[in-house]
């Protein structure tokens, strides 16, 4: 009897031990790329310039849509801030990336070429016309030249399928994950949030001459008999549009694109904007349209002025480090020749394959 028992165990053991060395080598495989992913953060957070190659998780779930320009001559703005939002997030997020049909061969050379080959996007091209009979012809804003500025005016139009959005304006770093801010709550019947400039977090701007950017009488011209029957107060809070959360369907329901062309167009002809900020032609309709009709971002989801003079004075690094969003909005731009914080940029940056960019206060060798 014990050679047949002997026999028995030789035909059943086989197949359990191959069982159990193919579970041990999948935990070996589950524990090496565990450790590959803790050394990939690991030496991001000590030099956020090295990017170690992991296999690429698929990422599910819903749909984060963001809406972001770009312009040939700030693309590498672009490309820092979807670089930022891209790799500090697991969400599944997808990018609209709008910009203007001279700019697109270099925009997907950058992408293709680079660690972003891996993001979902979209690209499309914008149509300067849309803005025909919209903007005063004799206007000096340099806005008014820059016609993807009011990209984000037609949300709806370029995420049609989407219920939510977020929309970036193109010189932000984002530290947090974008997941947070996506789910913003907006008020019932709000079309959008956006962060007051009164809150805490971002100091309030001067304007030499003009008193505080941070009021509705800094952009529009409360002498018009337009502007007189809204009804507004001079001294309400205004709102920074660089960020909005935008709420589609409400958008739509409203006509909110709709009413914000109805004010650019009655701005030609009865110019409605105030002199003393005239170098803002974006941010007026958006003021009159969402006055006190919006929803509010957490202050840290929107740490601005990092492009203004003083900014390295108004923030220590530890709450530079704390913010998760930061807008160089301003004249001091972190890819130029002066810019606060510009290291924090430089994280995410990601050197140009073509060769064409490079941020003004590098030389070409160090990118």
């Amino acid at each position: 009897m014990l050679p047949i028992l002997v026999n028995t165990c030789s035909s059943l053991c086989l197949p359990v031990n191959v069982v159990i060395l193919v579970l041990l080598a999948v935990a070996f495989l589950i524990i090496v790329q565990r450790n590959l992913l803790n050394l990939s953060d690991f030496l991001h957070k000590e030099n956020p310039g090295v990017f170690i190659m992991v296999p690429e998780t698929v990422r599910k779930g819903e749909e984060i849509p963001v809406l972001i320009t770009a312009a040939e001559e700030r693309l590498g703005a672009a490309i820092a801030a979807m670089n930022s939002v891209y790799q500090n997030s697991k969400a599944n997020v997808v990018f609209t990336i709008v910009t203007l049909n001279d700019t697109v061969d270099h925009l997907k050379a950058w992408l293709s070429k680079t660690k972003l080959k891996n993001v979902k996007h979209k690209i499309i091209i914008f149509n300067p016309e849309l803005l025909n009979g919209k903007i005063s012809k004799e206007s000096q804003s340099p806005e008014a030249s820059k016609p993807l500025t009011f990209a984000r005016f037609f949300l709806p139009v370029y995420i049609p399928e989407a219920e939510k959005a977020i929309y970036l304006d193109d010189d932000i770093i984002v530290q947090g994950d974008i997941q947070e801010l996506y789910e913003t709550n907006l008020k019932a019947g709000h079309a959008a949030a956006f962060s007051d400039d009164c809150d805490s977090a971002s100091a309030k701007g001067i304007v030499r001459g003009a008193g505080n950017q941070n009021n509705y009488i800094g952009f529009l011209d409360f002498k018009k008999e337009a502007i007189k029957k809204i009804g507004m107060r001079v001294n309400t809070c205004t709102f920074n549009p660089g960020v909005i959360i935008a709420n589609l369907t409400e958008w739509r329901n409203q006509n909110i694109t709709q009413q914000l062309e109805h004010w650019m167009e009655l701005n030609t002809r009865e110019d409605l904007y105030s002199k003393t900020l005239a170098d803002s032609v974006t941010t007026p309709p958006l003021l009159i349209v969402f006055y006190k009709r919006h929803s509010v971002i957490d202050p840290m989801w929107h740490v601005r002025h990092l492009g203004t003079t003083g900014a390295g004075n108004r923030y220590s690094p530890q709450f530079v480090k704390a913010a998760k969003l930061l807008h160089w909005n301003g004249h001091y731009k972190p890819w130029r020749r002066t810019s606060s914080f510009s290291d924090v940029w430089d994280k995410w940056f990601i050197s140009d394959p073509t060769g064409k960019f490079h941020p003004v206060r590098r030389h070409s060798g160090d990118n």
